[in-house]
């Protein structure tokens, strides 16, 4: 117990070091929670937009610990965050049935797209299926860059990689690279290496390296990204904040909070999508 309440210590000096550079104040907050999250809600701006609306209506303070969905998931068995904001269904599930999330709940959603050079050297612009596009670019050896990290996104890429035939590897595929990064990280080597690389589409929006790249495949719906919201179960883990953690889950799920993700945009262009059916 120890052990894990000082691994939530470490977890939240690093939520207060990342929250630091926030403009709203903190001074008013009478309460905080730590939210583990996928890296593309904060890269994306998304959180930064969202956590003011909350704080203000409710007093609470929300510190993001911003990593994969592996590493935010892991946080949660071990009791440093008090909600995850997470996007890998199948891991989520299995999250859940081990016990170790008390609440779980459909969010939102956006996609993944898949980016290339600009002269596309595997003649995959404008398909909309992204599994044959993985086929081509697999047969024809082109540089392809993968996060690597055990990130939604990694393992949304490895499940199209299977049906394209199987997934590469970088030990015996020296066309395909794994960085262990993250989004915007992997975005940035890949267009170093002018190679292929699947993102999501908030991060790309959001990237300072899209000279000379495009977009080649999107529309698939086999790149659908969904979202959940889950709090860490408090019998597994006494540490977490249930009260103010099922604060921030019912308003993300309210009608104020769909509305308030609805209403985000990138560049004018709408990345995220509510997708919270009331029970």
């Amino acid at each position: 117990m120890r052990f894990r309440f000082a691994r939530r210590q470490i977890l939240l000096g690093a939520a207060f070091l990342l929250a630091a550079t926030r403009s709203y104040s903190r001074a008013e907050a009478q309460f905080f929670i730590t939210v583990a999250s996928t890296t593309s809600a904060e890269q994306t701006g998304l959180l930064g937009y969202l956590l003011p609306v909350f704080t203000q209506k409710t007093g609470i303070e929300v510190y993001v610990v911003a990593i994969g969905v592996g590493q935010a998931l892991k946080s949660g068995e071990l009791g440093e965050c008090d909600v995850l904001l997470v996007h890998d269904r199948s891991r989520e599930l299995e999250f859940m049935r081990n016990g170790f999330g008390s609440v779980r709940r459909e969010l939102m959603y956006d996609d993944f797209v898949l980016v290339g050079p600009q002269d596309d050297p595997a003649k995959v612009d404008a398909m909309r299926d992204v599994v044959a596009a993985f086929r081509k670019i697999a047969e024809a050896k082109l540089p392809f860059v993968s996060r690597g990290d055990k990130s939604g996104t990694e393992a949304a890429e490895h499940r199209l990689w299977i049906e394209a035939g199987g997934r590469p590897k970088p030990q015996r595929d020296p066309w395909y690279l794994a960085t262990g990064s993250s989004m915007a990280q992997t975005l940035a080597v890949a267009a170093s290496m002018n190679a292929y690389t699947l993102t999501d589409r908030g991060t790309w929006l959001k990237s300072n390296d899209r000279r000379d790249r495009k977009i080649v495949v999107q529309g698939d719906k086999r790149l659908i990204n969904r979202y959940a919201v889950i709090l860490v179960n408090p019998v597994r883990c006494p540490e977490v904040k249930v009260e103010q953690g099922m604060a921030f889950i019912d308003w993300l799920t309210s009608r104020e909070g769909q509305d308030t993700i609805a209403s985000f945009r990138i560049n004018g262009e709408r990345v995220f999508f509510p997708d919270h059916v009331p029970q």
